[in-house]
């Protein structure tokens, strides 16, 4: 098993553990968040990785905050970060809404290219 599935089935067992604490089915989340119960079963069991779309999708009705999500699944850095100036669409280790639902249209590999740019430019010291 790679890296990249060991980081799927983390994420898939930590949204199945909160899917049957809250406690709703497969068929029910799907319902709420119009993922299919199949895209939904294949992210649970790590064969899938979600995008930052379905994350959003899921987010609220496993009583997620999007960034909680977007932090879980290495979209977002774990640690909260600084600045003394703000930067457009990213502070406090936040993606700007607008920010958010322009990236979640384009490619995983290209939000995870964008958002590690971005936390490369949060940790270079300021001139």
């Amino acid at each position: 098993m790679n890296n990249n599935s060991k980081s799927n089935n983390h994420l898939g067992r930590i949204l199945k553990q909160q899917r049957v604490t809250i406690p709703l089915t497969l068929q029910e989340l799907a319902a709420k968040s119009g993922v299919s119960p199949s895209h939904l079963g294949r992210i649970e069991r790590g064969e899938r990785f979600p995008s930052a779309r379905i994350l959003r999708k899921i987010a609220k009705p496993l009583g997620f905050d999007e960034g909680e999500l977007f932090t879980l699944a290495g979209y977002l850095p774990s640690r909260s970060l600084s600045v003394s100036e703000p930067e457009p669409g990213y502070s406090s280790g936040q993606l700007d809404p607008y920010v958010a639902r322009v990236l979640a249209q384009e490619p995983i590999s290209v939000q995870r290219t964008v958002l590690g740019i971005l936390s490369i430019l949060k940790s270079l010291p300021r001139a």
